[in-house]
């Protein structure tokens, strides 16, 4: 409980329990010194919607990130199916940029469900912040991965997850 408050207060949660803690898995990445530097909670889903691609405005390409973190971003209002919903994705600050996160995520597709891989289109991630967008992106190579809240299993349109 003391990492879930770590790791809920660094990406700017507000302690919420999930709707079924029993369908929940945890997923952590120990570093080579013994300690936690990554931390994957997922969930069993049924839908997720599918984020909206906006244009990027013209600029470098350090003007498009910092666009990118700071506009808003929208979802489809048409459910798509989903199986698995990753609520929380957590790299410690110090170990980020090092391919944890994506580690962490590669697993949970191997392991979600028993004799299964989970394909990327099977995946959502809770509403991400701005950095948990650029990573989502990066990862399934498409701005329009798939979203779903958490909390009330439905789109939201308060950011809650930093994947890193």
């Amino acid at each position: 409980f003391i990492l879930l408050e770590m790791v809920d207060n660094d990406l700017g949660f507000q302690q919420v329990e999930t709707k079924c803690p029993s369908q929940t898995k945890t997923f952590l990445f120990i570093s080579n010194d013994k300690k936690v530097a990554g931390c994957l909670i997922a969930e069993h889903i049924q839908e997720g919607y599918r984020v909206i691609e906006e244009p990027l405005p013209e600029g470098s390409e350090g003007e498009k990130v910092m666009f990118e973190r700071q506009r808003a971003w929208c979802c489809s209002t048409t459910p798509e199916p989903a199986l698995c919903g990753i609520s929380r994705i957590w790299v410690f600050s110090m170990m980020r940029r090092q391919g944890i996160a994506s580690r962490m995520i590669e697993c949970l597709r191997n392991n979600f469900i028993y004799g299964s891989c989970l394909s990327k289109d099977e995946i959502a991630f809770s509403d991400p912040t701005p950095d948990g967008k650029l990573f989502a992106t990066h990862y399934f190579g498409t701005s329009q991965f798939l979203v779903y809240n958490f909390v009330s299993g439905t789109r939201s349109s308060q950011p809650k997850t930093d994947a890193v």
